[in-house]
């Protein structure tokens, strides 16, 4: 028996929801999860490339794949040891890229590794081993359920989440560029402590943004896609990040630019039409630059994971 699940990529943070905010993008990674016919056969792990989906060459084929760390979690929450099982990843998300493509291939494995041991887990266990084996709830929500979500771990290890409808005439421009940029080192560039003003500047800015999208309030949501505890360390690391950031802020279609959860990848989030215009803007910037770069305009991916 086997069960194939389809996940979404993800882009998280939106500026200042650090670690806590997170939208499904309908781009999508397909994870298989097989039981091995013969006794003995082991874990096997295979991989899928998409041709857009760059270097997967990083990912691990062992015990060390976090699919497999995430399946095995699941297991042992149940009081099963794995047994003998191929895993199947067909990748159609860039990895290393800030678009959620460990967060992906974690939620489709437990999704996929759940039903084959007959559903013993609800989404609330899924979703706490995913973000265990993640690191943070961010990209894991949006993934599970789709849409725009709110995240939080508590201290018992469970997630908080909520889900917010996104405004249908809200669209996300993604810019992905062809250089890796490992989520280690996106986040070792971070200070270790960062003061109460900017903690609570913050705290003010992912509180309005929240309101902003829940109102549906455009003019409301440009103030609010700013803040002081990762991009202005980040944007050093991303190229084109603070030129294409100036040049877009003041258009009037143009909600506002950010980085796609580390990073390098972008997102321009726009209303009323003009996308052919902002992504021939996008390829001037990176051009000049002499970056290559996949520009897709995107609606948001509101059903989240689903068994195909």
């Amino acid at each position: 028996m086997k069960v194939s699940v389809r996940v979404p990529a993800t882009t998280a943070n939106l500026g200042p929801g650090f670690d806590c905010l997170g939208l499904a993008l309908p781009v999508y990674n397909e994870i298989t999860v097989e039981e091995q016919v013969m006794p003995g056969s082991g874990l096997e792990i295979n991989i899928i490339e998409d041709s857009e989906t760059y270097d997967i060459l990083s990912i691990p084929k062992n015990e060390e794949n976090i699919v497999y760390k995430a399946i095995e979690l699941l297991y042992n929450f149940v009081g099963q040891s794995v047994n003998d099982i191929k895993i199947t990843i067909k990748t159609g998300i860039p990895v290393t890229r800030g678009l959620g493509s460990s967060a992906s291939v974690i939620v489709g494995g437990l999704i996929a590794a759940n039903t084959l041991l007959g559903n013993p887990a609800d989404d609330a266990v899924l979703l706490s081993i995913a973000s265990e084996v993640e690191g943070h709830p961010d990209n894991v929500t949006p993934a599970m359920f789709g849409g725009f979500c709110l995240s939080c771990v508590e201290d018992d290890g469970s997630v908080s989440y909520s889900k917010i409808p996104w405004p249908q005439d809200w669209k996300l421009t993604v810019i992905i560029p062809d250089y890796e940029l490992d989520t280690r080192i996106a986040r070792s560039v971070l200070p270790e402590n960062i003061s109460i003003s900017d903690a609570a500047y913050n705290i003010r800015k992912c509180a309005l943004l929240i309101d902003a999208v829940y109102r549906q309030d455009a003019n409301l949501m440009k103030k609010c896609l700013k803040d002081k505890i990762h991009q202005p360390y980040r944007q050093e690391l991303i190229k084109g990040f603070k030129k294409l950031n100036e040049t877009v802020q003041n258009k009037d279609n143009i909600i506002g630019c950010v980085i796609s959860g580390a990073g390098p990848s972008i997102l321009i989030i726009s209303q009323n039409g003009g996308f052919e215009k902002i992504e021939n803007d996008v390829k001037r910037i990176f051009e000049d630059l002499n970056v290559n770069c996949d520009i897709r305009t995107l609606n948001i991916e509101n059903e989240g994971s689903k068994i195909i």
